[in-house]
């Protein structure tokens, strides 16, 4: 398939912009040496599913960030196999039943951010997540379940051992 390429002033037709597979739902600039950031009205009935994207900020030393929906603090489960730079095997780590999902960024004094698509997070079902877990030392890919079946229309992002300055939050939503 050809994307559209568009210019200032073009007439946008409908099967041009038909085609467009992700929208930018909300931005949100991080301030300055915060702990964690809520973002509101993120997740409505539009999409069903979103892409979080949080990047441009530092972290204040090595840092790990972890997503919280709603105010909703228990029944968090993810799994996060990775691998250490250099290292001849895998490792891994999980979580059940914890406050948050856990390891969904990291960063330190010269990056932080996250890349993570939450599914069903605006429906009464359990909400999904998966994504790139990206540290100076280490990677890998997580995946997760929270098993509340709530409808939420916005998160927060959790900085653990520090706290990050700057940057954009972006949420995008996959069309339906």
């Amino acid at each position: 398939m050809t994307y559209p390429v568009f210019a200032s002033g073009d007439v946008l037709n409908a099967s041009d912009m038909n085609g467009v597979g992700l929208w930018l739902v909300k931005s949100q600039t991080v301030g300055t040496g915060v702990g964690s950031v809520a973002v509101t009205d993120a997740f409505t009935a539009d999409y069903d599913s979103y892409k979080v994207i949080y990047d441009g900020g530092v972290g204040s030393t090595f840092i790990t960030i972890a997503m919280q929906l709603g105010a909703s603090t228990a029944s968090y489960n993810m799994s996060l196999p990775y691998v250490t730079y250099g290292a001849a095997a895998a490792a891994g780590t999980s979580v059940l039943n914890a406050t948050s999902f856990a390891l969904m960024g990291a960063g330190d004094t010269s990056y932080a951010g996250v890349d993570v698509d939450v599914l069903s997070p605006n429906l009464a079902r359990f909400t999904r997540v998966q994504g790139a877990y990206i540290a100076n030392n280490e990677s890998g890919s997580y995946s997760g379940i929270h098993k509340v079946a709530t409808a939420y229309t916005g998160f927060t992002l959790i900085i653990s051992g520090g706290s990050v300055t700057g940057g954009t939050i972006r949420v995008y939503g996959y069309r339906k």
